[in-house]
């Protein structure tokens, strides 16, 4: 394989890298020591303090956490880079869902700590089924106990990819000062917040930097066939053949290199944003990963979606080809829109551009025909718009149902929240008519407490919060036969209908049936449409106060008035006669239950099952995950009552990485004090709303 030597290691034009990593692994402290060293900002901000560029909104700010992707454009020696440092929590990772496949690197950043290896799992999993290349950047070095060599060791089944050591600790009096570059064999002492002084090799070092280097050529020699020959021979090879095969094996995804550091010290940032600049690939690399000809109109894709208080709707999206000027007429599959500036982020600020070529990660102004994933061209090439490629949120998994405080912010309350959902579209905002109740659906107790604070702080609408109804239903056990009978005389026309009806369960799911064996015409025909409009009248609220289901209903007689009889009077009766009904056939509440099926951990699956059954769960039973050893997906049935807070105690009893979907099952009577104390709950609901 000596093509290596053939490398084009330096890639001209811009660059979009995300910064990724486990929650609090010191993410967005690592982007502020990048945009410092950088000469973007002059002096280097802090989270704690709330000082830095990334978590700059307020609800950032007020909970310590990323809760979205944080954007920053930056010159280094001549090259530009766009940084996305996106969030840790899995409550936000739909974040990175429509980022990550339009980078052309990413940044790990992890540390040596057992706890977080499940999620740097999830995280890595994800970036090497996109094709992501990626470096993995050991924080927080300066508080190392274990060796360098235990870390790998404890790192590597987090990755399916071979990690490869590119740098090693000096270790002096038990703390780490420095680093040597296996590549470049040179030694480097940490400086706090600046660049690391160049110094030789201590001696000391020497033995584990020659073992260390060798373990890393024997690496990239697995993939390149002259190297091996070099290595059996003894023979060193040239630097830039090394540094050949280091830019290939990390394009090709053959390895992950580590480099090591410290964010909240600025250790180590210099050598990474070397690295970034001669190794990783740019967006000629990007259209091949996605499929994309080289050849084409000036196109560009959609990554973000940022509704600002002042300056509108900005989307925030990747060049992959050509180049865009403010001002141009873009086309998209919803419609064509004009562009309304160009902005280059910093946080929540942007600087104004007239012209942006291909690579340029960039905000775009007031295209409203175009959503988060969305792809549009320069209208002026006459390309037909492409296809949509938005990535489909995850399914929710928490749910609350929501009031305004003030009546008159009804409609404000709609608008703001398809803006938040424009922005975020893992939130699902439903009008649920049946409950009479609006209903707020995320990915978690934190995400949903993040889209409330973010509807009181711009868009001014504060709502009152509440766990949502359950799917209650009814049913009857006993068929009866009732007749029903209106009359109505009050001048002129009267009202007048009869009917008598057969009324009988069904078997669950079966919903509702309509017949008649009327004889004689006791009941003109013309009339059966209303009756059978009339008895599902009477199913909207049973005797229990819940929706009725699963009965059957058969009109066997009844009466007419060649005058008085409508269909409204017959429409009325049979509601009457079906009201009796449902109260006679000893009606019994139904709950709903889910098919719930839970993805875990192997070593948590103990803690899940006991979970699932502390919540009247039915285990139906447990496999292992495809394609992820170590994991299980189990499945269960669990009463839709019991679902509230099940993803915050599943996170918490798995790290943070387990996960559920759920889907309706089936519908099961509900007896005793429980059943007995919903059905009092919610005459008491009637009661106060009359």
């Amino acid at each position: 394989m000596s093509e290596a030597r053939n490398v084009e290691r330096r890639v001209s034009g811009p660059r979009l890298i995300a910064l990724v990593g486990p929650f609090q692994s010191g993410k967005t402290t690592l982007l502020e020591c990048i945009l410092t060293r950088a000469g973007a900002l002059s002096r280097e901000g802090s989270v704690r303090d709330g000082s830095s560029v990334g978590d700059s909104s307020a609800e950032a700010r007020a909970h310590a956490a990323s809760v979205e992707a944080n954007i920053a454009s930056v010159d280094y020696l001549g090259d530009r880079y766009t940084f996305v440092d996106l969030p840790g929590s899995v409550e936000f990772a739909h974040e990175a869902r429509n980022v990550l496949p339009l980078c052309d690197a990413a940044v790990v950043v992890c540390e040596a700590d057992e706890r977080k290896l499940l999620a740097l799992r999830t995280i890595l999993r994800e970036l090497e089924d996109l094709g992501v290349p990626r470096f993995l950047f050991l924080n927080k070095i300066d508080q190392a106990t274990t060796r360098i060599r235990e870390t790998l060791a404890m790192l590597q089944p987090a990755s399916r990819t071979p990690l490869l050591l590119r740098q090693i600790p000096i270790w002096q009096s038990g703390i780490v000062t420095g680093f040597i570059d296996l590549a470049l064999e040179r030694a480097f002492v940490y400086r706090e917040h600046a660049p690391s002084e160049v110094v030789e090799v201590p001696a000391g070092e020497v033995p584990s930097e020659k073992e260390a280097r060798y373990t890393m050529l024997e690496r990239l020699a697995d993939y390149d066939d002259e190297l091996m020959e070099e290595l059996i021979g003894d023979i060193e090879p040239p630097r830039d053949q090394i540094f050949d095969d280091l830019t290939r094996d990390l394009r090709d995804g053959l390895v992950a290199p580590v480099l090591i550091g410290s964010a909240d010290a600025g250790h180590g940032v210099t050598r990474l944003l070397k690295a970034l600049r001669h190794e990783a690939p740019g967006v000629a690399r990007l259209r091949a990963r996605l499929g994309l000809p080289d050849d084409g109109p000036a196109i560009a894709r959609v990554v973000k979606t940022i509704h600002t208080a002042h300056g509108g709707k900005l989307s925030f999206a990747r060049v992959l080809r050509g180049a865009f000027s403010d001002g141009a007429l873009v086309k998209s599959a919803k419609g064509e829109d004009r562009v309304s500036g160009l902005s280059r982020l910093m946080g929540l600020t942007g600087s104004k551009q007239g012209r942006i070529e291909e690579g340029d990660s960039i905000a775009f102004g007031r295209l409203d025909h175009v959503s988060t994933g969305d792809a549009f061209v320069d209208a002026k090439s006459g390309a037909p718009a492409p296809a949509a490629a938005a990535v489909a949120p995850p399914p929710p998994t928490h749910c609350i149902a929501l009031s305004v405080k003030d009546r008159k912010d009804e409609v404000r309350l709609a608008a703001a929240m398809a803006k938040l959902n424009d922005e975020d579209p893992s939130l699902l905002f439903v009008q649920d008519q049946e409950a009479g109740e609006l209903k707020l659906f995320g990915q978690g107790e934190m995400h949903l407490r993040v889209a409330l604070e973010r509807l009181a702080a711009r868009f001014g609408v504060m709502v009152e919060t509440r766990k949502p109804a359950v799917g209650y239903r009814e049913t009857i056990r006993h068929a009866v036969s009732v007749r029903g009978r209106h009359k109505k005389q009050s001048g002129g026309h009267g009202q007048f209908g009869d009917v008598a009806l057969d009324v009988a369960p069904m078997p669950r799911g079966e919903g509702f049936a309509f017949g008649e064996t009327v004889h004689g015409g006791a009941v003109p025909r013309n009339f059966f449409g209303a009756i059978e409009e009339g008895c599902k009248d009477a199913l909207a609220k049973g005797p229990l106060g819940f929706p009725v289901v699963d009965v059957a209903v058969t009109l066997t007689d009844g009466s007419y008035h060649s005058v008085d009889s409508s269909d409204m009077a017959f429409r009325t009766a049979a509601r009457i006669g079906m009201s009796d009904a449902l109260a006679k056939g000893n009606p019994v509440l139904l709950e709903p239950i889910l098919n719930v099926e839970i993805t875990t951990p192997s070593e948590a699956l103990s803690r899940v099952t006991a979970m699932v059954s502390g919540r009247r769960g039915q285990i139906l039973g447990y496999d292992s995950r495809p394609g992820w050893e170590g994991w299980d997906v189990l499945n269960a049935l669990i009463p839709e009552a019991e679902m509230d807070g099940l993803i915050v105690e599943l996170r918490s009893a798995t790290a943070g990485v387990g996960f559920f979907t759920q889907k309706f099952d089936h519908l099961a009577e509900m007896v005793g004090k429980t059943a007995d104390a919903i059905v009092a709950q919610q005459g008491e609901a009637r009661a106060l709303a009359h």
